[in-house]
């Protein structure tokens, strides 16, 4: 059988093309099998890959890493917005998707893509060995939701940390992040998921279900500007919505194009 898949790559969370976190976006008629999208994801070989087929009003949309399907991923969620907004339905400023985490909604504000996403609270927790020697630097604090968060004192320490990805591949949580107060920013992070076959995962937007809860505590504030400082980098509008948090991003495209292939 011969197929013709539209493609896109959006770097999301950036203002200009090659920075951000690339995600490759597959608008699709019909669901492909799972073998099928996990070869193209493979394929493709970026942080995320995100097919999606309409539902009723809204589109459902799955992601894949390279080596997984994942259940929740935002930078993947805010360039596949950016597709429906710009190439499949351009008059309207609002999509809703459902996925594996439940309805997530993107909003477009002018220049800013505003996604509407699950609270995902960490709670205190242990300094798992690995964890330490993994990222050769002691953090002042250890918490967990479904990923690790190191706390650091500074934007110098996360910016400096040069982890053994084997020996956090053995943690058993999705990834780690690791945050401090920003310079410039409110705060800053990074994030790293050697497990799904991403050592340092240039922006993550579903990190930020996590990083927003905790700093919106720790500072007092819902509203918070935060930057990702992966080699590429990414900025982030973020706000605590109690339950659900609010993050805002830009989005560029790089390349457009069509998959074809024979199964």
């Amino acid at each position: 059988m011969h197929l013709e898949i539209p493609l896109y790559q959006v770097d999301a969370f950036a203002s200009k093309v090659f920075a951000g976190n690339p995600a490759a976006v597959c608008p699709l008629e019909e669901w492909l099998s799972e073998d099928l999208m996990q070869s193209i994801a493979q394929e493709n070989n970026l942080s995320e890959t995100a097919f999606f087929v309409r539902e009723g009003p809204g589109y459902s949309l799955r992601w894949f890493t390279p080596v997984a399907e994942v259940d929740l991923c935002g930078h993947a969620t805010l360039a596949s917005a950016y597709v429906i907004f710009h190439y499949i339905n351009t008059s309207t400023n609002r999509v809703v998707f459902n996925s594996k985490s439940g309805k997530l909604i993107v909003e477009k504000k002018n220049d800013l893509l505003s996604m509407d996403f699950p609270s995902l609270p960490p709670e205190p927790g242990e300094f798992p060995k690995d964890l330490v020697e993994g990222l050769d630097a002691v953090p002042e604090e250890v918490w967990r939701s479904n990923d690790y968060l190191a706390l650091y004192s500074s934007e110098r320490v996360v910016r400096s940390i040069s982890p053994d990805f084997d020996k956090l591949k053995s943690l058993g949580l999705r990834g780690i992040i690791i945050t401090s107060k920003g310079n410039k920013v409110d705060f800053v992070s990074r994030f790293f998921a050697p497990r799904y076959g991403i050592n340092e995962d240039p922006v993550t937007g579903s990190a930020h279900s996590v990083l927003i809860p905790f700093w919106s505590k720790r500072l007092n504030k819902k509203k918070l500007h935060a930057l990702q400082v992966s080699q590429r980098g990414g900025e982030l509008f973020c706000e605590d919505a109690g339950d659900r948090t609010i993050i805002a991003g830009r989005a560029v495209e790089f390349m457009k194009g069509t998959i074809d292939i024979e199964i």
